[in-house]
């Protein structure tokens, strides 16, 4: 077993709609987000949180007391033992949550049977990807959703309101592409200053798409759920 843990998160009402969960952080990513939030967990080569073992004997801990499981990261999808981890956690009872960026289209064709639920990145309008999100593939990201929709999975479209990534005027058109593929659910969630960042957007452009009533009652009308996640 390959998969690297970066840390758990051992209980959470909020990272797995309507389930009891616990999170489990992997390690590693290869976009780099200049947002990101869990910067920690970029590198493939930082050490490990805990084994693989040490997690195996803690949801055997947690069983009839938990629902499910989310993969979160890091991007779970560079994970190469990603399916066989995921089969462990749902043959001991659990049901399967993922957090993903889209990175890898095979490995979310192989895991897509054994999940419930998915949380999927949306950085920018598609043709801005590769320009604005270090190491990313538009054409990638958009396989992967596409893949999701089509799918029984529960999803959920989230898109990070950095100005840095994303303007207004192109929320709207990620919103509408979003819609008119079918997505049901969908959140906008602000940026959050990380202690690392160097060069941060101003307070007051990040603040900016929240203030616009229009821009808020438009996206609210695209879609069955439109959620709203302010930082803390």
């Amino acid at each position: 077993m390959t998969i690297t843990i970066g840390g758990v998160e051992p209980f959470t009402t909020v990272d797995f709609p309507g389930r009891l969960a616990a999170v489990l952080f992997c390690l590693g990513c290869p976009l780099r987000c200049p947002y990101c939030h869990n910067k920690e967990l970029q590198d493939f080569g930082g050490k490990p949180f805990i084994s693989w073992e040490t997690f195996i004997e803690f949801l055997e801990s947690r069983k009839k007391l938990l629902d499910g499981i989310v993969f979160s990261g890091g991007e779970p999808l560079a994970q190469p033992d990603l399916y066989e981890s995921m089969k462990i956690v749902k043959d001991a009872g659990f049901e399967i949550g993922l957090h993903t960026s889209g990175v890898n289209v095979e490995r979310l064709k192989q895991i897509l049977p054994l999940l419930t639920w998915v949380g999927f990145d949306v950085k920018t309008v598609f043709n801005a990807y590769e320009e604005r999100i270090p190491h990313s593939r538009a054409s990638t990201v958009e396989a992967c959703l596409d893949m999701l929709i089509a799918s029984p999975v529960e999803l959920e479209a989230r898109t990070t309101l950095d100005p840095r990534v994303i303007s207004k005027e192109e929320l709207k058109r990620l919103a509408r592409t979003l819609a008119e593929k079918g997505v049901e659910t969908y959140a906008i969630q602000e940026y959050r200053l990380h202690p690392a960042e160097e060069n941060p957007p101003a307070e007051t452009d990040v603040k900016a798409f929240f203030a616009d009533t229009e821009l808020l009652a438009e996206l609210k009308s695209l879609f069955k759920s439109f959620i709203i996640r302010r930082a803390s």
